[in-house]
């Protein structure tokens, strides 16, 4: 079936406003139900898609009413927030972006996909494309991290998984979703880290960081994109007609639909670009957003709008004309039930492989970031531990924020996956201390300590709580919450090693355990999986190959922070009070982008480097220690003299290898010209002849980087 020609003519102004209106589903004890007004505004037709509905039952329910109770019968489609998973909950996005491996990023979104579409959903709000260089902002833990060209390959990863690999639309077969490229643009750079605040970037940096990985989104086939609740040097992005319908939909040829963040063309207002409703619909609708997301303003302001002149029928036809194509490449008007055909009225369970799945992508995400005197992996039979701490048996909590439909219930704990690894082994537990420092904690804290004083092995659960991460969860303060802090020194004070197991969102700066734990694992926030992944890292099941997405501060006096920072005219010069430098500290992140150590050691030659059609750089890595392990390695180029000043490092290829006891193996990159090119003065892309330092590593440490030096001509 196609979309009858004359659809649109016959609509009335308020079901054609009502294509644009996209709503939320309730929620009762059972689950999401369509109920009250929004039932009134469906027989009405003056809903064309709904969000937070999800089971086959109460979708089916919505569908009849759209299809088989209102004067058009024109289907509704159903959106979700699935960040990191549906029923099963994979890590973080900025925890798996650490395994710097778009095979598992593809993987995992499209075993959510597949959850999603079984649960009668036709679309979800990811992928969270926002670079982030600022660890106080708290949706830095829904995306790719600090670097344009791992989010660009994340971007493309991801949208594969969901939609499937041939979709410029989304996939029509029961596995694909539509994916959301979100949240456009620069809404990951908001003044001091403050979520929805004001932004303010210049045309260089947003066309050099941000925008790239939503173009990598487009051209990978995305069909939807969602602007940011953000303004852009006081323009919201809701109301950036220069970047939606100019960049988006003209430079790049975007074809899907436009969907706007929760309430924001509402939000125009407080923005102070609009007067009331009608101007900030008439903006919205001007700048190309389809689908308004809960603010309304669509239904209470666009008739006004029009009658102010404001903006005309033929704009709003041509949203209206997107919202019912993206419909028809979903094959709604052929079948509008095609997802919904019963009445189940919960999503299934996590299936034994997905929870396999999770487990591995789990343990793919988790950094070891210090380990001395081999406390870790553990013995076989490691005697008496003590797991203590606020997080040693949490449960949701593993979820992090955006838990999708993941229940804390399905989820395992650190406590019982550690008992299901080690059968026979004593593990005494206590909590010690409460996340937020809540409560009276002083028998727990003595029974905690009492564990830790009789244990062999102490393994420390310290961090923030799931909903301390993600939107509206900006931390002034990137410490240890609650009495946290205070309880580890209490236990560091025992002498006895410890092991720590970090769980959070974000890098937390704190020091003494840095300084005095004998291993550190940054577990961020696992998902379904997360005990047996931890235990599988303990253990030695799993040797450690995750790497940091993000640099890692000292202190938040430091932040924002990123690796591929410009020079300046007066660097660092160590003695030389008059070049940039803190005068309280050193300018170094604690851990530079992409470190990460092993349960094995590597080590990597100088790179060899031919210049062709392509240049080609090899580098051979050898594992030199006594355990099989994988590895990433980093390529990246210093441009030394530009027409525009050029970071001190940028990123152009990484590898994952994976390696036996003493064996070599040779890495080969291979850049073509275009790799080298930057938005010259008149942000166009150039590529300049002269000399680029080429470097590789195991990470952006510039102490450590190996480098040779080839001539563009």
């Amino acid at each position: 079936m196609t979309i009858p020609s004359d659809l649109i003519a016959r609509m009335t102004l308020a079901e054609k406003i009502g294509q644009l209106n996209m709503v939320s589903a309730d929620y009762a004890i059972t689950g999401p139900v369509v109920a009250g007004d929004v039932t009134g505004a469906l027989r009405a037709g003056r809903v064309g898609s709904i969000f937070n509905l999800y089971g086959r039952g109460p979708a089916r329910r919505a569908q009849t009413i759209a299809v088989e109770e209102t004067r058009l019968g024109i289907p509704l489609f159903f959106g979700f927030d699935v960040i990191h998973g549906f029923r099963t909950v994979f890590p973080m996005p900025l925890a798996e972006a650490g395994a710097f491996d778009p095979a598992l990023w593809e993987e995992t979104a499209r075993e959510a996909a597949t959850e999603s579409a079984e649960a009668g959903l036709d679309l979800v709000f990811a992928p969270m494309l926002d670079i982030a260089r600022d660890p106080r902002w708290g949706r830095g833990v829904e995306g790719p991290g600090e670097d344009p060209l791992v989010a660009m390959r994340f971007a493309r990863a991801k949208v594969r998984g969901f939609q499937g690999r041939r979709g410029r639309a989304a996939d029509r077969s029961v596995s694909g979703v539509v994916a959301t490229v979100k949240h456009f643009v620069g809404y990951g750079a908001s003044r001091a880290g403050r979520d929805y605040a004001e932004v303010d970037l210049s045309e260089r940096e947003l066309a050099e960081v941000y925008l790239p990985p939503f173009q990598a989104g487009v051209e990978e086939g995305a069909a939807a994109l969602m602007p940011a609740f953000t303004d852009i040097g006081g323009l919201p992005l809701t109301a950036h007609r220069a970047l939606i319908t100019g960049k988006a939909r003209g430079e790049w040829g975007f074809d899907g639909l436009v969907i706007s963040d929760y309430g924001a063309i509402g939000e125009l207002i407080p923005h102070g670009v609009a007067g009331d409703l009608a101007d900030a619909a008439a903006l919205a609708l001007n700048a190309g957003v389809d689908v308004d997301m809960m603010s309304y303003a669509y239904e209470k302001g666009l008739d006004e709008a029009l009658s102010r002149g404001r903006v005309t029928m033929e704009t709003l036809d041509a949203a209206v004309k997107r919202v019912l194509d993206f419909k028809d490449r979903l094959g709604l008007f052929d079948d509008p039930y095609r997802r919904c055909q019963d009445e189940t009225p919960e999503p299934a369970p996590p299936t034994r492989r997905c929870r396999a799945i999770a487990r591995k992508a789990a343990a793919k995400s988790m950094v070891l970031l210090k380990n001395e005197g081999g406390a870790l992996p553990l013995a076989e039979n490691p005697g008496r531990i003590a797991l203590i701490g606020p997080l040693a048996d949490a449960g949701q909590d593993m979820l992090g924020s955006w838990a999708g439909a993941g229940r804390g219930t399905e989820a395992v704990g650190v406590f019982d996956g550690l008992t299901a690894a080690l059968p026979g082994t004593a593990i005494d537990h206590a909590r010690g201390v409460s996340i937020d420092g809540n409560g009276d904690e002083e028998a727990e804290k003595a029974k905690a300590l009492d564990a830790a004083r009789k244990a062999d092995h102490v393994i420390l659960c310290v961090g923030e709580a799931g909903w301390m991460s993600g939107e509206a969860a900006s931390r002034a303060r990137i410490d240890l919450p609650g009495r946290q802090e205070a309880f580890a020194a209490d236990v560091l004070a025992l002498g006895k090693p410890v092991i720590v197991l970090l769980f959070a969102g974000r890098p937390i700066v704190m020091p003494e355990l840095f300084e005095k734990a004998a291993a550190i694992v940054m577990c961020w926030f696992p998902g379904t999986e997360a005990g047996p992944a931890v235990a599988d890292i303990l253990t030695g099941r799993v040797n450690p190959t995750a790497r940091l997405a993000v640099t890692w501060p000292q202190h938040v006096g430091q932040v924002p922070i990123h690796y591929a920072a410009r020079r300046g005219g007066r660097p660092l010069m160590v003695g030389n009070k008059y070049t940039s430098q803190y005068l309280d500290m050193p300018n170094a992140p604690l851990l530079p982008f992409g470190a990460g150590l092993s349960y094995t050691a590597f080590g990597l030659t100088e790179p060899s480097v031919a210049v062709g059609e392509k240049v080609e750089v090899e580098t051979v890595v050898t594992n030199e220690g006594a355990r099989a392990g994988e590895t990433v390695v980093f390529l990246f180029a210093t441009d030394p003299v530009a027409r525009i000043a050029r970071p001190v490092l940028e990123l152009k290829d990484f590898s994952r290898i994976e390696l036996a006891p003493g064996e070599s193996h040779t890495v080969t990159f291979w850049l073509d010209r275009g790799a080298f090119a930057y938005p010259g003065a008149d942000l166009k892309p150039v590529v300049e002849p002269g000399d680029i330092v080429l470097h590789v590593g195991f990470s952006a440490d510039p102490d450590a980087l190996k480098s040779a030096t080839i001539r563009l001509d």
